[in-house]
């Protein structure tokens, strides 16, 4: 087999060390020569590793996705040579013996003759970025948890008070709550603690807080309100560090803004995980199929079934999917609203949530592509494309029974 890049390293990396297998050209002609090295994977013995890789002349170097274990050695080769991230899932092995040292030689073999596809690495300010606005999401989910745990408790006391607050995080439902923890037990006095609206709602108010609120409650309770304060602040403040990293992709944000349904965090979400830089994807399908939006195959016997959907980027995937559920609330205002009613009804909220977060990447592709802001096609225009395919339709079964048809436009 042709062998496409003369010197090439495998690394098959661990948490505590990496293997490198380096493969050149041999003493003899069209034969090839294996050395191979373990190294620690701190940051010392990683600089070691790359001088010694340079040393032999190691142009192109491709790894395993392991984890998180390969930003380390990628980081520090990334400047030094051509370095390639790896899918596993595409790369496996012949069963057998599976050593460290077999693994990195595999990974090399490949290499050298061109058998391999890099996985997409964003820059490191997109690096950046992206940690960013995916620990944002971490502490979104640690704030949903903790609400979680607060209804969980108030159930245990028996007090209602989410069946009548719209949410535990109002102003209401807060003074309510730090009054239970002071010690007040009279459900009147608490109902009236009700501002706003909620004040039309005090007498349920009062029958929800009777209940058995002890001191360990209180306790519990208190815990949570003051994670949950910490969480803000928390986001806050990372809110404030995004922005601020965002600003040279202000004008992208602003254009992936004009999308129906997509606002600044989705937007942010969108560069953060693409990079914002289109042409490392070939075509808007690509994108798709990168982020697991588009659908498995799976084909045997001449047979195909579908297989659900690809694996992908899940972060990206979770903020558009979000997306598409503030457009489905638009109730037939523009085409992507128009195409979430028409799929949730013949196939349900999922599939339907899933399709129209597709429709808004591949939008996003074109749109970052070629810097220019959404246009929407219109609610009608799915119903408008679906009658005049319904008219060709008629029209080739009649001219199929040998009559000649000639349609002429009601005035």
């Amino acid at each position: 087999m042709e062998v496409l890049y003369e010197r090439v390293a495998g690394l098959d990396v661990g948490k505590a060390s990496v293997t490198v297998c380096v493969r050149t050209p041999g003493t003899r002609r069209g034969s090839r020569h294996s050395v191979t090295r373990t190294f620690k994977t701190t940051t010392g013995s990683l600089a070691v590793m790359r001088d010694w890789l340079l040393e032999a002349g190691v142009t192109i170097a491709a790894m395993e996705s392991t984890s998180t274990y390969w930003k380390p050695p990628f980081y520090c080769l990334e400047e030094a040579m051509t370095v390639w991230l790896l899918n596993a899932a595409h790369m496996k092995a012949v069963p057998g013996r599976k050593t460290d040292v077999r693994d990195a030689e595999w990974i090399a073999q490949l290499l050298e003759h061109g058998l391999l596809t890099p996985s997409f690495v964003p820059p490191p300010p997109i690096r950046h970025l992206r940690m960013l606005t995916r620990y944002r999401v971490q502490l979104m989910g640690d704030r949903t948890r903790e609400m979680v745990r607060l209804e969980m408790m108030l159930e245990d006391a028996s007090i209602k008070l989410s069946t009548v607050a719209s949410s535990l995080k109002t102003v209401s439902a807060r003074a309510i709550l730090a009054a239970m923890i002071d010690g007040e037990t009279d459900a009147r006095v608490l109902a009236e603690m009700a501002k706003g609206r909620m004040r039309s709602k005090i007498p349920d108010l009062a029958q929800a807080l009777e209940g058995h609120f002890t001191p360990d409650h209180a306790q519990l309770a208190r815990s949570i309100l003051d994670r949950l304060d910490r969480v803000d602040e928390s986001l806050a403040e990372l809110d404030q560090a995004i922005e601020a990293a965002c600003e040279p992709w202000a004008h992208q944000i602003d254009l992936l803004q004009t999308i129906p349904g997509v606002g600044p965090r989705v937007a942010q979400t969108i560069v953060a995980e693409t990079g914002a830089d289109m042409s490392q994807f070939p075509t808007a399908a690509h994108l798709a199929s990168w982020a697991g939006l588009s659908p498995s195959m799976y084909e045997s016997a001449g047979k195909r079934s579908p297989a659900g959907r690809r694996r992908g980027n899940k972060w990206l995937t979770a903020m558009l999917v979000e997306a598409a559920g503030s457009v489905g609330r638009m109730h037939g205002k523009n085409y992507l609203a128009t195409q979430h009613a028409r799929l949730t009804r013949r196939r349900g909220m999922s599939r339907a949530q899933i399709a129209v977060a597709h429709s808004i990447l591949v939008a996003a592709y074109f749109m970052l592509k070629r810097d220019e802001p959404y246009r929407d096609l219109g609610p009608e225009w799915l119903a408008q494309r679906n009658d005049e395919a319904h008219t060709r339709r008629l029209v080739a079964q009649l001219e199929k029974l040998g009559h000649t048809v000639q349609l002429d436009t009601v005035a």
